[in-house]
């Protein structure tokens, strides 16, 4: 078996670690060869040489005693984003999602069914971009699911703190222009408010979400869970894939993409239109937050949809 760190660790996820788990996350890292050891043998798991991209979690693949592909995501045991997506993947069942085969919260430890061959839905994307959104439709719907007894997922009611914080920090027009900040936090207060029924979403569904498969076609993957209305699961796919590129042409794709999220999900266009903007400024929101510099394509998108909101 290969070293379980084959080399230093990468500095995004050093640097995301402390940023985001200040102690906490210190104290993960140089955990880390230790516990990757001990879940390691444990679970009876192989850890295969290649490694995934890595910004937040240790993810890597690996292989199960009989022989099971499966990947392994580790990230500091708190009660954030892992227990989240693991009490999401256990709703789902594997419908639509990759299955939870293991979770050891107090280790923040997941293993994941692996999705093969692995292909990433915006290959697809400008080419076939038709197809691409067809795929998402399909996985959305997939994953819709009524709220289990006792569900410990968060309400997409939250949401609404974001944009009441940035415009506390930010009372001017930078670093984005205010009058659509302000529009986009009371139109998803009315959209959350006016939801037809609240399910459990995704609650980060894009293309580099959606892997190909063997099991299902396509699965997602990375769920962030949420409960709430369904127009929001569809808002993120205008400006996704690859937000940072602001060709024009990928912008060009939206009004097509409404129109089919409007058929395929049975939701009236003005409502996909409305989610599509807030969700556009909602994204540049999350940029400032994190002290980036907002100006992707969602800012793009959000103002070729600004002039169709009512």
């Amino acid at each position: 078996m290969p070293p379980i760190l084959p080399g230093p660790l990468p500095s995004v996820l050093v640097e995301n670690a402390v940023e985001v788990w200040g102690d906490d996350g210190r104290r993960w890292l140089k955990r880390l060869p230790g516990l990757l050891a001990e879940i390691a043998r444990e679970w009876r798991l192989e850890i295969e040489a290649a490694r995934y991209g890595l910004s937040y979690h240790w993810v890597a693949p690996v292989r199960r005693e009989d022989g099971t592909k499966a990947v392994l995501k580790l990230g500091p045991p708190e009660p954030g984003h892992l227990g989240i997506e693991a009490a999401a993947l256990e709703i789902y069942g594997g419908e639509g999602a990759v299955r939870l085969l293991e979770h050891d919260p107090g280790r923040g430890a997941l293993l994941l069914e692996r999705a093969e061959p692995g292909r990433v839905l915006s290959e697809l994307v400008p080419d076939k971009d038709e197809e691409a959104t067809a795929v998402f439709l399909d996985v959305a719907r997939r994953l819709r699911h009524v709220p289990p007894p006792g569900c410990a997922l968060p309400g997409l009611e939250k949401e609404s703190a974001s944009f009441s914080g940035h415009l506390r920090r930010f009372p001017g027009d930078g670093p984005l222009p205010r009058h659509l900040v302000e529009r986009a936090g009371r139109l998803f207060d009315e959209l959350c408010a006016s939801a037809p029924e609240r399910l459990v979403l995704h609650g980060d569904l894009h293309h580099d979400n959606i892997l190909s498969a063997e099991r299902e076609p396509w699965l997602a993957i990375d769920p962030h869970g949420v409960v709430g209305d369904p127009g929001y699961e569809a808002g993120v796919l205008f400006y996704n894939p690859g937000p940072d590129d602001r060709d024009g042409r990928l912008v060009d794709l939206v009004p097509a993409r409404i129109e089919q999220v409007a058929d395929g999900l049975a939701m009236p266009v003005e409502r996909v239109v409305a989610w599509g903007f807030v969700m556009a400024v909602l994204s540049e929101v999350w940029t400032a937050q994190g002290d980036g510099t907002p100006g992707s394509r969602a800012l793009d998108v959000a103002l070729s949809l600004v002039g169709r909101l009512p």
